[in-house]
């Protein structure tokens, strides 16, 4: 198995010289029968991890609890609360900061974290330069090019991108099921009221049959491109 935290020593990042730390956001919740609770924490290490096989980044071991209140009642679900997050993440770009790194991109695989815009948001208008990534355009490009069937929309959670994402970097964390586990619920306007349960009993949102190693693949080659936009806008900050 890849190893899911990154394993540099202090010399090694002293040597790659980087100016750029990226923080992997992750979250411990539900993903059907058929993911594990660390799917998001995964996909945000995993995306990490390509960028800074293909950029001079300081990679940071991922926050693996997050905003996942809209997956209560689901066994083994956790969450912190959005201030929580928010501190954690300004008390570690903080420390960054002091140690002489100049930009921070937070790396988000759970949609639920909301007030990571707002971090983001602060942070640039108080000098910090800072970015979030991917986005939904950044998404949107990955799924283009990775030819995905299903939409961003109806692909929310558990479903062909996550699936296929982790099919291809950590095939031993899929189980047997996904094949049969599709679900669709495209109007969900009160999820934030209802939660996920109020709209997918097997929790569910998304078709992950149509999830592939290919795809993933492609889908993670497709981010790594894009983010290298993300380095040129904060250049230019």
């Amino acid at each position: 198995m890849k190893h899911l935290l990154p394993t540099s020593t202090s010399a090694e990042v002293r040597d790659t010289n980087a100016q750029v730390a990226v923080v992997p956001v992750g979250s411990f919740e539900q993903h059907g029968n058929y993911l594990p609770l660390i799917t998001d924490t995964v996909i945000a290490a995993t995306i990490c991890d390509e960028l800074a096989a293909a950029y001079p980044l300081f990679q940071l071991p991922p926050l693996t609890l997050s905003c996942s209140h809209e997956h209560s009642g689901w066994p083994g679900t956790v969450s912190i609360s959005a201030r929580t997050l928010y501190s954690l993440v300004t008390d570690i770009t903080d420390s960054l900061t002091r140690s002489g790194l100049s930009a921070f991109v937070l790396v988000n695989g759970h949609g639920g974290n909301y007030t990571l815009s707002n971090i983001v948001q602060e942070a640039n208008a108080h000098g910090t330069r800072m970015a979030l990534f991917p986005t939904g355009p950044d998404w949107n490009d990955a799924r283009t090019a990775a030819g995905l069937d299903s939409t961003m929309h109806e692909d929310m959670h558990a479903g062909e991108i996550e699936t296929s994402i982790l099919l291809h970097a950590h095939p031993e964390l899929v189980k047997d099921g996904y094949e049969a586990a599709d679900w669709l619920a495209d109007d969900r306007r009160y999820l934030l009221v209802k939660g996920i349960k109020g709209y997918t009993s097997s929790g569910v949102i998304g078709r992950p049959s149509l999830g592939s190693a290919q795809k993933g693949k492609a889908v993670l080659n497709s981010l790594v491109h894009s983010f290298g936009d993300v380095l040129n806008v904060l250049s230019q900050r």
